[in-house]
């Protein structure tokens, strides 16, 4: 997670205000990185975010 710290940024809320938004990622492994952008779309204002992935990694 603190590898994702920072790395991405909210630059015009604007263009995202009201929307409702579908992340989308071919496989997730840790989610730090879908966590961090939905937490970056979620500091505009009135956005929802989904989050929709084909494969998700598994840890043996």
């Amino acid at each position: 997670m603190e590898n994702m710290e920072g790395k991405f940024q909210l630059i015009d809320d604007s263009k995202i205000s009201g929307r409702h938004i579908l992340l989308v990622d071919d496989v997730i492994t840790t989610g730090a990185t879908m966590e961090a952008c939905a937490s970056t779309l979620l500091e505009g204002e009135n956005v929802k975010v989904c989050v929709a992935t084909l494969c998700m990694a598994s840890y043996v």
